[in-house]
Formats: structure tokens, sequence, C-alpha cells
């Protein structure tokens, strides 16, 4: 049985981060393989699990659709084909596994860079069935988002099993988070639970902020307190999971996880 985790906030609040440490709590105490998918089209978690990423999903569409117009100027692509005579499933299905980042625990698919002008229905349709599959052989997947949960339909027809809902102790990042706490209930997909996750706080949390988040619709899960080792970690360019265990931001999200894991 597959447990989906999602991530979704604010640009900048930190989400990226978050997944890897949700990601390291995986590997350290939970068994099974892990599944990441970057649905950021900034596409860095590869950068926080340091891993290597040549490929994209996004490229994989843009190169398909290219081979499709070639086939269509020669008079083919009628039968569902791209060059070669492989069918379009197919191709997915090969280009896909071959753009897997393979880590020791943890496997990633990044989805890349967003669609262009040219039309992407059928393309989308059969790359979330291929992803969906391909999601099926591992015990966790975790879909870091990009800023909203507008796409993440598009991105899985996988139920999600918790969305965690980051933000930073700002308005605006607590507005963003309120924000896509309703969209859940508008996705073609089900969220089965879903949590708010307070990152970046310095020092305790002020009386009004605490006031406001009471006032949401979803529970606060935990709170991640600012980390003296990120800039040093960031500016070094080591990937965040190899923080040492004893890290305030793993042990804020360890105990988060624990809480929802069980």
């Amino acid at each position: 049985m597959t447990t989906t985790i999602a991530l979704a906030g604010k640009g900048g609040v930190g989400k990226t981060t978050i997944a890897g440490m949700v990601i390291k709590y995986l590997e350290n105490s939970q068994s099974g393989s892990i599944l990441a998918i970057d649905a950021d089209p900034s596409a860095n978690l590869n950068m926080v699990l340091g891993l290597d990423l040549e490929w994209t999903v996004g490229d994989i569409r843009e190169d398909m659709l290219n081979q499709v117009k070639q086939s269509l100027g020669a008079g083919g692509a009628a039968m569902g084909t791209v060059a070669g005579g492989m069918s379009k499933r197919d191709y997915l299905d090969y280009e896909v596994q071959s753009a897997v980042s393979e880590g020791l625990r943890c496997d990633l698919i990044a989805m890349g860079r967003g669609e262009g002008p040219g039309c992407y229905c059928a393309v989308n349709h059969n790359l979330r069935e291929v992803i969906d599959g391909i999601s099926k052989s591992y015990r966790y997947v975790i879909i870091d988002n990009e800023a909203g949960m507008e796409h993440l339909s598009r991105r899985t027809t996988r139920d999600v099993d918790h969305l965690l809902v980051v933000s930073d102790p700002t308005q605006r990042g607590i507005v963003a988070a309120e924000r896509i706490a309703g969209l859940r209930n508008e996705l073609e997909i089900n969220v089965e639970n879903a949590y708010l996750i307070l990152n970046r706080l310095t020092g305790e949390m002020p009386a009004p902020l605490k006031e406001r988040i009471e006032k949401l619709d979803i529970p606060l899960l935990g709170v991640v307190p600012s980390d003296e080792q990120m800039p040093e970690f960031e500016f070094a360019g080591r990937p965040l999971v190899e923080m040492g265990e004893d890290a305030a931001i793993y042990q804020a999200v360890k105990a988060m996880m624990e809480q929802i894991l069980v």
C-alpha cells in the first residue's frame, strides 16, 4: 500500500526544505522505498536530496509533441505513434522510466517546465497514468507542489493521504495557506487529511498569529524553528538531507511525522 504525502504553500515558504526533511525521516525511520515527485517548475528538490537531474517530464512532453508534429508533417501520427513506430504511451513510459533519478532509498521524478502553447490534454493524461503506474511500486510518494494546489489533479490521479500546507510566519503566507486549504475541496482527487506547518519561526509565536491560525480550516501540525545550519548548507551547496539528526529543523519535522504516520 502506498502512502502519498503532498506539500503546498506560497512560493518561498520552504516547502522543498520540509519535503527533504520528510524524506530524511522516512529513510531513517520507515521501511520501504520512496518516490519524490518535484512538481515545482523550478525543480530544485534534487539539490536538497543530493541527486542528479538531467531530464524532466516537461522535457519529455515537449520532445514527444515535437515528434508528433514532425510525423504529422510527414503524414504520420494518425495511428498514435511517434518516430520509429512506438506508441505514444510506450514512448512516454520508457522516457519517464529513464528520467527517474535513483538514490539509495529515494528516487526522484521532476515535472520541470510548464506547458507551452500546444495542445497537451492527451499527453498529460498519458503522463498521469505513467507516473501513477510507477508510483504504485513505492511505499511512500512525496509530492512537492508549486505555489498553489490547482495543478495537483493534473499531476496525479492518486488520492493524497496527507496534505501538508506550509506557511512562514507572515500574513501573506497564512492567507495563501487558507486559500490552499479551501482549494483541497475542489480537486478531482481526495485529500484525506490536511495540516498546517508553520516554518521559520524565530522565538515564541506572537499572540495575533496564534489567533489567526486557530481560525483556519486546518489544524496546526507543528512549528519548524529557524535553523542556523541552513545558510551554511545552502551556500556550501551541500544537500540538506545531510544535516545531522540533531538539527532543529529535522527534529521538528520528525515529531510531526510521528504524529501522522502510525
